[in-house]
């Protein structure tokens, strides 16, 4: 074999893995259609646990250097708001926003450096195969440089023990293996987002209303990426006049559309309706699947590329153990696939439910018991940010304790029966057969 491993795709996902793997001492080849830096569409939030991924792998100071850190994020729900910082992870406390051109060229080149040989503008066109239909390794070309130059015409063959797939939804090496899909859901909603610069954005922002989310990150060069996610249904319409629904929806978001105004649009609008939620199988006989190419989300939950590094995590641990043990690779592919499913659903039922582009009633209380706690305030925004499990936080004994304690606080700054109605949002009437009632119970 030329190679232990290849990687198909050196984005965040592939890059990462391909990193990793030439770190554990692994011969990588790693090649995309891509030249970097190259941009992709992308709301490229990295949320806290993705960021201390990148500060144990040693890239996050190239990234921290022109990137602004966010510690602290506005949740707007409209009926309560949520001003606090996120918990840490490993030391790190924020999350950054850096560019797909940013992030993607710092991996390609930290691939590059543990070791990888890394083919830039290489398309892939087939995977060769041995006589059992295993997996062997990959055919393509280079494609050609300068306008109006074509793919070269001699194919390349390369080989090797494993071949990832780390190239994005779309993935040509899930649809060339047959990656089995499951846990699927049809698309909810279209993003549409772009760059402001002169915008005064003092915090992260993320505003929700009905049918509607609207998060707003700091990025490099002094730009502001806001973006809009609607539901799918508004599609047609939105984009018969994209400036006009995405200024209409910032309007939506208490002063958002003003301060936006003020500032001037750096970018096209760009617009993402293709966004589908599934698993596929993440490894098979000489191939497996990282990133977007196992498992891809609606983005309106920001996890795809914090969800891209720990599973690139995973996978190299998982391709290391298998290959020192001879012949036992396949097992080690399929504990990498227990694990990624085991981390990955929780995020998964989160995103469902963000996705739906609504708050419910018990939402709305749980956040408005805890928006005077800078405790629990944390909590919660570790939940949207993958620090804190989803699953576990919103337990049912864990939410009516929330409750429960918000109300406690209230009582006890009221301090004087007049004051309990108040405090639950009640209204006494006079007489004997007066009763209070509840905003709680509609």
């Amino acid at each position: 074999m030329d190679h232990d491993v290849i990687v198909v795709g050196t984005r965040a996902a592939g890059a990462a893995t391909a990193m990793l793997l030439a770190r554990a001492g692994l011969r990588v080849l790693a090649v995309d259609r891509a030249r970097f830096p190259s941009d992709t569409l992308s709301t490229h939030q990295v949320q806290v646990p993705g960021i201390a991924r990148l500060g144990r792998w040693g890239v996050l100071d190239r990234i921290a250097a022109v990137t602004p850190a966010v510690p602290r994020v506005r949740l707007d729900v409209g009926a309560a708001v949520l001003d606090g910082r996120y918990p840490a992870v490993d030391g790190v406390d924020a999350l950054y926003g850096p560019r797909r051109t940013l992030l993607d060229a710092t991996l390609v080149d930290g691939a590059r450096a543990a070791g990888a040989e890394v083919r830039e503008g290489f398309a892939v066109d087939e995977l060769t195969r041995d006589a059992e239909g295993r997996v062997t390794g990959i055919q393509g070309r280079n494609r050609g440089e300068g306008r109006g130059r074509g793919p070269s015409t001699v194919p390349i063959t390369a080989t090797a023990r494993l071949v990832i797939g780390a190239d994005g939804k779309r993935s040509t090496i899930a649809e060339a293996v047959g990656a089995g899909a499951y846990h699927v859901r049809p698309p909810a909603t279209f993003a549409c987002y772009t760059y402001w610069s002169g915008v005064d954005l003092p915090v992260g922002s993320i505003y929700v209303r009905p049918g509607l989310t609207v998060p707003a990150f700091p990025t490099n060069d002094g730009l502001v990426m806001v973006a809009v996610f609607a539901p799918l249904a508004e599609f047609d319409r939105f984009r018969a006049d994209p400036a006009a629904g995405y200024l209409a929806a910032l309007d939506r978001c208490g002063d958002l559309g003003e301060r936006v105004r003020s500032g001037v649009r750096a970018e096209p609008y760009r617009l993402a309706p293709d966004v589908p939620n599934l698993f596929r199988a993440a490894h098979g006989p000489g191939w497996a699947l990282v990133g977007d190419a196992g498992i891809v989300m609606d983005p309106v939950a920001g996890q795809g590329i914090s969800n891209a590094f720990r599973d690139a995590e995973s996978l190299a641990a998982a391709v290391a153990r298998g290959m020192d043990a001879g012949g036992r690779l396949d097992e080690a592919l399929a504990g990498y696939q227990r694990e990624r499913d085991a981390a990955a659903w929780p995020v998964f039922a989160m995103t469902r439910d963000l996705a739906g582009l609504r708050i419910s009633t018990g939402q709305r209380l749980l956040l408005g018991a805890i928006a005077d706690d800078p405790v629990e305030t944390s909590q919660f925004l570790g939940v949207l940010a993958g620090a804190v499990r989803y699953d576990e936080y919103l337990r049912a004994g864990n939410v009516l304790g929330r409750i429960g304690g918000g109300a406690v606080r209230r009582l006890r700054r009221v301090g004087s029966p007049a004051g309990v109605g108040a405090a639950f949002g009640c209204r006494a009437k006079a007489g004997p057969e007066a009763r209070d009632v509840s905003a709680a119970s509609g």
